[in-house]
């Protein structure tokens, strides 16, 4: 079996450099630690998790809680990328992820899972963040964080900022001439308490007063229900000139009603979307909306959880945001 000692001899540098250098630790320059770990593959080298685990009393294991209503899963782009940036950093750090799916409506008992599994942390990506097992496990002393929700400022979260988010998207369909705009949004989450809030302070800041009736609740990733809500609110006495979907999926059913109406969006009608996935970018034309950087957001989380589990009591929890960018796209049409 190779070890650590024989690389050191064969590299020519010090046993620390070597376990610094296959950890990816920053303290090694990026040539010293790409030599070190090409030649501890040429070598095959397999760490030894099991020695490794008793001498540091960590499994280099943390889990991924992801719940997701609609079905759709790793499908959503969004939260692939946000768990692709989790993975990159804990691949990195040489730990592995797992996946951990519970029915939080049923109170699942994340925190003995999370015991019985010895996981290091907790990555919490979408779940109902007031059920009894999500709140046990946040107030234990496991290593978590949590994306966007923030329990409070003894626990770290991670945020896509959705409040300017909104704010962007309505600033320039109102600048495009629109005062009838109406909102498809997601379930009760704080999320959707955070848009629908942003959606409503800006209209009232340019003077626009919005009927309920423009106000209308689907699932996240729910095309179907932005479908049926889209026929809604086109069967209106005065139907909104222009509709804001949850996400850029939803959108996708939106857009298939418009399209058995014969409306041309970014021409007969406009439409906004939320997340920037490629899906849309590729319509014709591409569909106005706002991108999250999902990559990033995984990245942060990933550095906020390993820095907990690695400084323990010293680590100071903070909630972090991560601005995204408006795509103007070509579906909001400019009304004279």
């Amino acid at each position: 079996m190779v070890t650590l000692k024989d690389i050191a001899r064969e590299c020519n540098v010090s046993f620390s450099t070597v376990s610094k250098a296959l950890k990816g630790s920053p303290e090694i320059g990026p040539e010293t630690t790409e030599f070190v770990q090409k030649k501890a593959r040429e070598m095959g080298y397999h760490p030894n998790l099991a020695a490794r685990t008793l001498r540091t009393n960590r499994t280099y294991d943390i889990a991924v809680i992801f719940e997701e209503k609609t079905g759709v899963g790793l499908q959503h782009e969004y939260f692939a990328s946000v768990i692709s940036g989790i993975q990159k950093v804990a691949f990195k750090k040489g730990y592995d992820m797992t996946f951990v799916g519970g029915d939080s409506k049923k109170n699942y008992d994340y925190y003995s899972h999370t015991l019985a599994r010895h996981y290091d942390g907790v990555a919490i990506l979408s779940c109902d963040f007031s059920s009894s097992g999500i709140v046990e496990l946040i107030k234990s002393d496991i290593p978590t964080v949590t994306l966007d929700y923030a329990f409070d400022s003894k626990h770290s979260a991670v945020l896509s900022d959705s409040e300017a988010g909104i704010r962007e998207l309505l600033e320039y369909v109102i600048s495009m001439g629109h005062t009838k705009i109406a909102m498809i949004h997601g379930e009760e989450t704080w999320v959707t308490e955070q848009r629908v809030s942003s959606f409503k302070k800006t209209c009232s800041q340019h003077g626009l007063s919005i009927p309920e009736n423009y106000f209308l609740e689907v699932l996240y990733h729910d095309a179907e229900g932005c479908l049926i809500a889209t026929e809604k609110l086109l069967e209106l006495e005065e139907p909104p000139t222009c509709i804001f979907y949850p996400d850029d999926f939803a959108a996708l059913g939106g857009i298939r009603e418009l399209n058995n109406r014969n409306l041309i969006p970014g021409k007969d009608i406009s439409i906004v979307g939320y997340d920037g996935i490629n899906l849309t970018s590729m319509m014709l034309a591409p569909l106005t909306t706002y991108a999250q950087n999902g990559k990033l957001i995984g990245e942060t989380m990933a550095d906020t959880l390993f820095r907990q589990i690695e400084q323990g009591n010293i680590f100071r929890a903070k909630t972090e945001f991560i601005n995204g960018m408006m795509i103007k796209g070509g579906t909001v049409a400019k009304i004279n």
